[in-house]
This record gives C-alpha cells, structure tokens and sequence, in this order.
C-alpha cells in the first residue's frame, strides 16, 4: 500500500482514538481532505522543483509507533545541552517521555500539545492560537494538522521571561523497520516575555526515518524569541519542517538553522508580520556531503511600515551533495519604510556538488531598503597558499576558512554553551580537531 493510502486508511482510526466528536473534528477533516486532493508534493510544483520525495515515499513506513520505547538517559545525553540546566520535553518514537523531560507550568508553561488539545483549560488558547497561522494550502502541513496530537505546547505569558533555554528533543529508536511521525509544537511568547528554545530530531538507529513536522510561532507585542534549529541527523533520516512565525508590534524573532545531516532535510520557514517596528531574523549553516540533500525554503511577508527582516544563510557542499536556496520577501503596498535584506553564500568543495538558489524580491512600496545577493563559489586558493606558507597544514587552514565563512551566523547564537556545541560539531563536520573556541 502507498504511503498516501495508508494515512488515508488511518486517519478515521486515528480521529475515533483521540476523540471523533472533539472540537477539532472540522478542522482535521478539512485538513485530511487538502491533503487527499493534492498528495505529496512533487517537481511539477514550482516551490518543489528541485526536490523530489519519490524515493523516500518508496519507504513502507509504520505511520503509528506501536508503543513507547524505553530509552535510559546516558544513551541520550550527549544529545542534550547539558552543559547548563534546561527545560526539556521529550518524544521517543513520538510518544512523550516522562523519564527524560523536565516540564513546569510554575510562571510558564511547558508541557505537552496531548494536553493543550483535551484539556476545557487550555480550550481558549487552542481556539485562539491552534492552526491559525499555518497553510491551510500545504498538503504536507495539512497532513501535519490532520494528524496532530503530540508535541510541545509553550506558553510564556505577559512580561515573563523564561529562566532557562527549552529543549524539544524527538528520538527515534529505530524499532520499527520505517517509521513516520507528525509532531505538532504551538508556542506562544507573551507580551515583553523572552523564551529560547532548541528544537532536535535524532535518530537512534539507521532505519528509515520520516517526520513531517509542523511549528506555529506566536510573538506578542515587544516580545523576543530566539530559535534554533539542530539538525546532524544519520543518513536515513528525513525531516520536513513548517515553521510558521507570527509577530506584532515591535517584537524580534530569530530562527537559526543548522543543517549538518540527514538524508534529506526540507526547512519550510514563514514570517508573517502584523504591527510596526517589527524585527525578523533567519540565519542558516549547511554542511554536508556524501549524496545528502537540504533544501531551505523561506518567506518573510511584510505587510505593515517601519519593520526589517534580515535573512543569512551559508552553505558548504562536498561529494555528490545538493543543496537549495529559495528564499522570498514580500512587501505590500502598506509597509513603506521597510528595510530587507537577503544573503545567500555558498562554497562547492567538489565538482559533483550542486547548490540551486533562487533568491525572490516582490515589492509593491515605493519607499523601501530592500536588497538579495547570492554567491556562488570555491575556496580562496590564495588564502590556503597564505595560510600554509606561516605552518598551518592543509586540514587545518581549510578548516579555518571555513569556520571564518560561517562565522558571522555561529556569533548569532546567543546562548555561550550551545555556540560552542555547534562549534564542534562543525568541527567533526570537517574532520579536524579545533585548538581554539569560538
């Protein structure tokens, strides 16, 4: 059976399961049926010309985990910041885990979207927040809310600021010969509240992996969300992630992608805008080789005056890797003063690498700072002579370029401990063992 037919098949199961008579029914059903007239995406559609789901679909993954899977902390904590105290909601397999999470509702809330949907406390929030600012359109985000049940639901209120960093880790066992799993996170950052947050799907196991993930961001006036995105998976790991940002007056969203691994990794990102002086940051790093594949798609509507969004994304491709970039500003007619700015950098290290960019401006104000610029290239030769001519060898000065070329966006996380951590795990990307800090 196809993968299409399989989640058809199951999704009245699935709905009687959690609660066919939830308020919830008409939107899942809504979503179901998007979804069944336009199936998964293809290169016939222009936002998925340049990567194809064929073989990946070919995959007979189980759509349900058939249980929770035990898995102790010291298998896991490398995973984890440990190097500082963090909250952390936990999914193996796509079921929580109480055993490795640490959740509170004291000042905020951090706990679990199973909750958020079921229980009469949360009902104002979920019809308030709940698929509001994701498509209604994207097949695959509305395969995501047909099926939404579990992930993380966060919840700072007014004026708070979250005290520690809060992780959102998925694990896969690998139990199940192909799995596919579909979680939901809804975050709310209340008005003049902080959080920061690192989201994390790892596989444990090499066999096939699809998540479909879907996250919807809401920051209220003046508030800051800073984001980050770590993806090193194995090689038989593919994530799909919708990520969708709203904010209003004068708040500050950065989301920091750090693509490191996987077999293929699509990162769907949407701004949206709805007051003034508002500020939208996406940066990204891409380091891969062998024949993986990262496509970033991106958009930031501007849609109100006097707002910046500034986009920075690097990438560096080795083997038969393949990469893409296609990344969109919007400015209507209202939002004058608006100042936008997009950067694309990419280094090929092989000849059989490849990298598709696409950058796209649509401006309909005439009062506006908005630029693009892509490059394409290889390493500076001259700069490696210069580096090798004063003792440094050639791992090693390579290395240094690199981390020089990807700098600017590593000096964008703002928590000192997981700046290091990306730090070596670019390090390890690149084969080389670091004698200074970044």
């Amino acid at each position: 059976m196809e993968l299409k037919e399989k989640l058809l098949s199951s999704f009245m199961a699935f709905e009687e399961r959690i609660d066919v008579h939830s308020e919830l029914h008409d939107v899942r059903t809504a979503a179901i049926k998007n979804f069944e007239n336009k199936g998964f995406p293809t290169k016939k559609d222009e936002a998925w010309k340049y990567t194809s789901l064929n073989a990946i679909l070919k995959n007979d993954f189980t759509v349900f985990s058939k249980q929770e899977n035990a898995v102790e902390f010291n298998h896991v904590k490398k995973y984890f910041l440990h190097e500082i105290d963090t909250y952390k909601v936990v999914f193996i397999d796509g079921v929580f885990s109480s055993n490795l999470s640490s959740t509170t509702h004291e000042g905020i809330d951090v706990c679990l979207m199973s909750s958020a949907l079921t229980k009469p406390k949360y009902k104002m929030i979920i019809d308030t927040y709940f698929n509001q600012i994701a498509s209604k359109d994207e097949s695959l985000t509305s395969l995501n809310t047909a099926f939404a049940n579990e992930g993380a639901y966060i919840n700072i209120p007014k004026s708070k600021v979250a005290d520690k960093p809060i992780e959102i880790m998925y694990f896969s066992t690998g139990n199940e010969a192909a799995l596919m799993v579909q979680p939901r996170n809804l975050i709310i950052v209340g008005e003049n509240s902080h959080a920061q947050i690192i989201e994390r799907h790892q596989s444990l196991n090499e066999n096939p992996v699809l998540t479909n993930s879907v996250t919807e961001i809401f920051a209220q006036k003046r508030a800051i969300v800073d984001y980050y995105k770590i993806q090193n998976d194995t090689l038989e790991a593919n994530l799909i992630d919708n990520t969708y940002v709203s904010q209003k007056q004068e708040s500050s969203v950065s989301v920091n992608t750090f693509s490191f691994g996987g077999n293929l990794t699509r990162n769907n990102l949407n701004f949206y805008h709805f007051g003034e002086r508002i500020v939208s940051y996406l940066n990204g790093i891409t380091i891969i080789g062998d024949k993986q594949h990262v496509d970033h798609y991106t958009l930031v509507q501007h849609s109100t005056p006097n707002c910046e969004s500034h986009q920075d994304y690097k990438g560096i491709y080795s083997d038969r890797s393949t990469g893409v970039f296609n990344g969109k500003i919007y400015v209507e007619r209202e939002a004058q003063k608006t100042n936008a700015f997009q950067k694309n950098n990419n280094i090929l290290l092989s000849d059989k690498a490849t990298i598709n960019a696409k950058p796209q401006l649509e401006i309909f104000a005439d009062d506006v700072k908005c630029s693009h610029g892509c490059t394409i290239g290889q390493l500076d030769e001259t700069a490696m002579f210069y580096m090798q001519q004063r003792g440094i060898p050639k791992k090693e000065a390579k290395a240094l370029l690199m981390f020089a070329f990807s700098n600017k966006v590593i000096e964008s996380v703002k928590i000192p401990e997981l700046r290091q951590r990306i730090a070596k795990i670019i390090a390890t990307k690149l084969g080389v063992k670091m004698g200074f800090d970044l």
